[in-house]
């Protein structure tokens, strides 16, 4: 039987040098949960940037072992088949601190950042903290956490991992109102896996006019994001060439 993990870690920052200091994750299989969460050292200090985020200060992991030493990592190791599906929000991020590690992932990816995206076009964010509130998931949490009989603490990455559960439960119930034919967490894999179409622009001198209208109006502009913005995200490069081909 295919397990399920659902995954969230808590880092000394948010660059190339940045390391985990908190790996924490769900495994569910048929109705059984097991938790994994363990606070682990790193050569990096935390950025108090990173602490304003998750509380977690150098008291906390002092003494801890390294990531790749931790019952979680080891047992994450283990989980590591295809048959097997990790769940992230945001996951390049998280994949990315993983891979510092030496993991290498080889199960089936669920990006419900993506999913989300994909779903919800047009929220004005898709953070997960975002959908906490949107969706009233904050009221179902303690009777979540006392179901599956997991204890919620402070600085803790498995509350963030209890929501991810938990909006997981409702972009599964939106598959299932947009596509009714098609099996929800298949759809989830491929939805990850496709690009996402992004109607308008939402920063710049363009921003809040479709791209369709920038392509008509400046075509130049949108050739030149593809040829001089190195660092231009995937979806939008795709998007971009999309309308370009559109208008000829």
């Amino acid at each position: 039987m295919a397990k399920y993990i659902l995954l969230d870690t808590e880092t000394t920052g948010a660059s190339e040098k940045d390391r985990i200091i908190q790996l924490g994750y769900m495994v569910l299989e048929g109705t059984t949960t097991e938790v994994y969460n363990d606070f682990c050292s790193a050569e990096v200090p935390i950025s108090y940037a990173a602490m304003e985020v998750h509380n977690i200060t150098p008291e906390m992991i002092e003494g801890k072992p390294p990531c790749k030493q931790t019952q979680a990592f080891q047992k994450l190791q283990e989980l590591n088949t295809p048959q097997n599906y990790i769940i992230i929000h945001n996951a390049p991020f998280d994949l990315g601190m993983l891979q510092k590690e030496g993991f290498e992932c080889n199960m089936q990816l669920i990006d419900t950042l993506r999913v989300a995206k994909h779903l919800l076009p047009d929220e004005e964010a898709h953070r997960l903290q975002y959908f906490r509130y949107k969706m009233e998931l904050y009221k179902k949490e303690e009777a979540e956490a006392k179901r599956l009989g997991i204890e919620i603490k402070a600085h803790d990455a498995i509350g963030d991992v209890l929501t991810l559960k938990l909006l997981l439960s409702e972009l599964r119930k939106l598959i299932q109102q947009k596509f009714p034919t098609e099996e929800s967490v298949a759809k989830m894999v491929e939805l990850t896996k496709t690009p996402i179409f992004i109607e308008k622009f939402r920063f710049g001198k363009y921003r809040n006019k479709t791209l369709q209208e920038v392509a008509l109006q400046d075509k130049g502009y949108l050739e030149w994001m593809l040829n001089k913005m190195e660092n231009l995200d995937d979806d939008l490069r795709y998007s971009i060439n999309k309308v370009l081909e559109e208008v000829g």
